[in-house]
């Protein structure tokens, strides 16, 4: 049953997708916690996903919502508001998409088009979300909105293409985002840059099992999971984390910090 660290706290969770997805290991998490919550995604990601499964087991309804419409989020906060029966507390972005990534293009011959919707999708939709919320007042005070992120906002991967800069986006609305809810309402905005990830959409990265295997050598803890980045949500949504906001999180094992390992030099020495 878990500690009840969420107890009476109303949520919503972005981005739950199938069993593989941290926001589907979140969703599960502030569960048991004893949250109640709405679980969202685009209507074409449903299509894909099993999210009414996860809807079953957690007693949460499902609406459809897309992260970059504006009259889809006031509609997904007016809902899950009245379906909760009061405001919100916290909210999970758990987006992120690259056509480019998708279509194999590489970074040096970027397709702008796709560019643009990547930003879209993987940043800009968590200011419309924190707009959309703000100007509906549908967050209650000390209310905590993640979003999740990865280190190649702040180092070069190669591989990770357009998606650097679109983390690196997502990281600067949490800041400046942050500053202006948490002055005006007192709701706190960070992300949490996780290890690499055995989900779907991380899996499709080029190079991700080196990416994977590169971390997992290199953090002194070994690659966070799926599971232990829920729990860290479920930390930041609680009232245990009131005074923390406008920050980037890492939960990697100490792969951040770490210039080399042991096991790195060993293998470069071969």
């Amino acid at each position: 049953m878990g500690n009840q660290l969420l107890k009476g706290k109303r949520g919503i969770i972005f981005g739950a997708l199938d069993p593989n997805s941290i926001a589907w290991k979140v969703a599960v998490k502030a569960h048991e916690e004893g949250a109640v919550f709405t679980l969202t995604n685009a209507p074409v990601a449903m299509r894909m996903g099993a999210i009414n499964q996860l809807a079953a087991e957690t007693g949460a309804q499902v609406i459809p919502a897309d992260a970059t419409i504006n009259e889809d989020l006031e509609n997904l906060f007016t809902k899950s508001v009245e379906i909760l029966g009061g405001k919100i507390d916290f909210v999970l972005h758990s987006i992120g998409m690259s056509p480019n990534v998708r279509k194999s293009i590489p970074y040096t011959e970027t397709n702008y088009d796709f560019f643009h919707k990547t930003l879209d999708i993987s940043a800009l939709s968590l200011h419309r979300t924190l707009q959309t919320a703000m100007r509906l007042d549908a967050i209650n005070e000390w209310g905590s909105v993640v979003a999740l992120s990865y280190i190649a906002a702040q180092r070069v991967f190669p591989d990770y293409n357009d998606m650097a800069d679109a983390k690196a986006l997502l990281e600067s609305i949490t800041r400046s985002f942050g500053y202006q809810y948490g002055k005006a309402r007192k709701v706190r905005v960070n992300t949490i840059s996780q290890s690499p990830t055995r989900t779907t959409a991380g899996s499709g990265v080029k190079g991700f099992d080196g990416f994977f295997n590169y971390a997992d050598k290199m953090s002194p803890l070994g690659n966070a999971s799926a599971e232990s980045c829920a729990d860290y949500c479920v930390i930041m949504f609680s009232d245990h984390t009131r005074m923390v906001t406008m920050q980037n999180l890492f939960h990697d094992g100490g792969f951040s910090f770490t210039g080399v390992s042991a096991e790195v030099v060993e293998r470069c020495a071969e």
